[in-house]
């Protein structure tokens, strides 16, 4: 079943048109291909000659003004795999775009944070430990804030094994919902609550927790807002609240077009009506 998923997932990014690759734009105005450069250290150094740059040309990262073009559509595919407890599957179609989006890691706009913050996020529900470390690190040294990044706490938590209670798994993951931290990671963190607190029977507390990523945390990402819209709306149709489902399934079928949420929202939509 893996493959089938993970192929169906591919099938659907390819059939998509074709989006405005990700470029680095420079100060000095010309621009290339994100994927055409590596980073080394302070330096971008072009892979092979592209769009006026020389094969093995070396420029400061600082001479990088931003990132222009769409998102890769595999980030957000693999986030929606990660939000459905797929996570080799999402570790499957992450991988490749934080490979090809590394070079970006440090320049404004970029779109490798994103999807290295989730791939780290598959690895910790995998429970690869030494991978986790790699990531958190390369995370934390690519980001501008100082000490190690809030996600790795996130990944933590979420690597933790069975033996620790759920009171403490718990706590773990409502501290990372507090206001002094970035919208992001109060959104996984209160989406995994809920997951938790749903696997716990506690569907009061769940449907809280479900309801507060788009009610609280609304900018920390669209695709696990959608992810909490549809589990809240899973418990709202069990408690006999259709209206407040039918309103959440709406919400979130726009935003996850072309994930693996996509036909199951319009059939759930569909048996409410």
């Amino acid at each position: 079943m893996h493959a089938l998923r993970l192929i169906s997932v591919l099938a659907a990014l390819a059939a998509q048109p074709a989006a405005a690759e990700p470029r680095i734009v420079f100060t000095s105005g010309p621009s290339a291909p994100v994927s055409a450069f590596t980073l080394q250290g302070d330096r971008l150094v072009a892979r092979t000659a592209v769009d006026g740059f020389s094969a093995g040309q070396a420029l400061p990262v600082q001479s990088a003004d931003f990132i222009s073009g769409e998102k890769p559509a595999e980030v957000n595919a693999g986030i929606a795999l990660l939000l459905t407890g797929k996570a080799k599957e999402a570790r499957d179609v992450l991988q490749p775009v934080v490979e090809s989006q590394r070079a970006s890691a440090r320049i404004d706009g970029n779109h490798w944070t994103e999807a290295v913050r989730a791939l780290l996020l598959a690895h910790a529900l995998l429970k690869d430990a030494d991978i986790c470390t790699r990531l958190g690190k390369e995370i934390s040294d690519a980001t501008p804030a100082s000490g190690l990044d809030p996600f790795t706490s996130l990944a933590k938590a979420l690597q933790a094994p069975a033996t620790i209670g759920a009171d403490e798994r718990r706590i773990a993951l409502a501290d990372l919902t507090t206001d002094n931290l970035p919208a992001d990671i109060r959104a996984y963190a209160s989406f995994y609550l809920g997951e938790l607190l749903a696997a716990e029977k506690q569907n009061a507390e769940a449907l809280e927790a479900f309801l507060s990523v788009p009610g609280l945390h609304p900018t920390g990402g669209r695709i696990v807002v959608a992810a909490a819209e549809l589990r809240a709306s899973d418990l709202l149709t069990a408690m006999g609240r259709r209206e407040e489902a039918v309103a959440l399934v709406q919400s979130a079928v726009p935003a996850v077009r072309d994930t693996v949420f996509a036909d199951e929202a319009v059939k759930r939509l569909e048996s409410l009506k």
